[in-house]
């Protein structure tokens, strides 16, 4: 249980410098409903330099932001684990951290967030495990069966930059995946407008659609492997789903992709392999700090299930 027992005066800092007032009370108050919070703020009870603002006022450093007595009923990150020792393994994916950012090698089968079902994902696990962080937030998402590089801002500042550079298509991410099919060279650079849209079962999905976002991935090959080839993803834009649907454009989907490839095609070598869902790795992700000129690049190593099925085709290959 968390709460504030009594009025709370917080000084704003540089991080949180131009931010609205009620973004930054949801953060804050994690818990307490939304509606609240815009109650709070309408009623006057929380108040800036003394003074009532609305809910969109964006705060200035060295604002002195009172916050009332206030109930949060939900349980906290921390809290919500009944054994941290479920995602201690989550320590040893942390690839770099530093005061203001983190990159994580997310592993393949848990969610960037929770929520569908799911009591918890990896930005919750994230939070348990480095309690004291007042700010831990997902610059960028993966898909869940998706692993490798996803990078965490821990200053809001960071986010902001970050983000920034996503939004300019600054932020660069290389993938590897494994495909059903011989990869053409042909499809080096491919440019297929996506549609979200929605089966008759309900089932959401992305097709290729004039209609749709421009998106455009490139592509390269890493392994031939038979039937099979190991290519290299470079998404210039970043669509849901995107580089697993221009990979089944191209007629070669990813393998063991259960929303976009057949599977009854390729159901014995999926059985062979015992796999149940897709391999698509976010090998490297580059990235600029604040005032900095060259960028950085990390490196996530390749799940060992990853290698281990490249071995095997390999194997069947020669």
């Amino acid at each position: 249980m968390n709460s504030f027992e009594k009025a709370q005066f917080l000084k704003i800092d540089a991080d949180n410098h131009g931010q609205r007032i009620d973004n930054f009370l949801f953060t804050l108050l994690k818990g307490v409903p939304k509606s609240r919070v815009y109650r709070i703020i309408r009623k006057g009870e929380v108040r800036v330099n003394k003074g009532r603002v609305k809910a969109e006022y964006k705060l200035q450093s060295n604002d002195m932001v009172r916050v009332p007595p206030i109930r949060v009923t939900e349980k906290t990150a921390s809290n919500s684990f009944s054994n941290l020792e479920q995602i201690k393994h989550l320590e040893n994916c942390i690839i770099l951290e530093t005061k203001q950012y983190m990159v994580v090698n997310k592993p393949s089968g848990i969610a960037v967030h929770g929520g569908s079902g799911l009591s918890y994902g990896l930005i919750e696990a994230l939070r348990a495990l480095r309690p004291k962080e007042k700010f831990l937030e997902l610059v960028h998402r993966l898909d869940r069966d998706t692993s490798g590089c996803i990078l965490i801002a821990k200053r809001r500042s960071f986010l902001i930059h970050f983000q920034n550079q996503l939004r300019h298509r600054k932020m660069n991410k290389e993938y590897v995946a494994l495909v059903s099919g011989q990869w053409s060279e042909k499809n080096s650079k491919v440019k297929a407008s996506l549609l979200k849209t929605e089966r008759s079962s309900g089932e959401r999905e992305v097709i290729v659609d004039a209609n749709g976002k421009p998106s455009e991935t490139h592509f390269s090959i890493e392994q031939k492997l038979g039937d099979y080839t190991l290519i290299v993803a470079k998404p210039i834009t970043g669509r849901t789903h995107q580089i697993r649907v221009h990979a089944r454009h191209c007629f070669c989907p990813l393998l063991g992709d259960q929303k976009y490839s057949n599977l009854e095609h390729d159901k014995n070598i999926l059985q062979a392999l015992q796999l149940n869902t897709f391999l698509l790795h976010a090998r490297k992700l580059t990235f600029k700090l604040p005032e900095e000129e060259q960028a950085m690049t990390v490196e996530a190593p390749m799940p060992d299930k990853m290698i281990q099925i490249i071995k095997q085709l390999t194997a069947r290959s020669n």
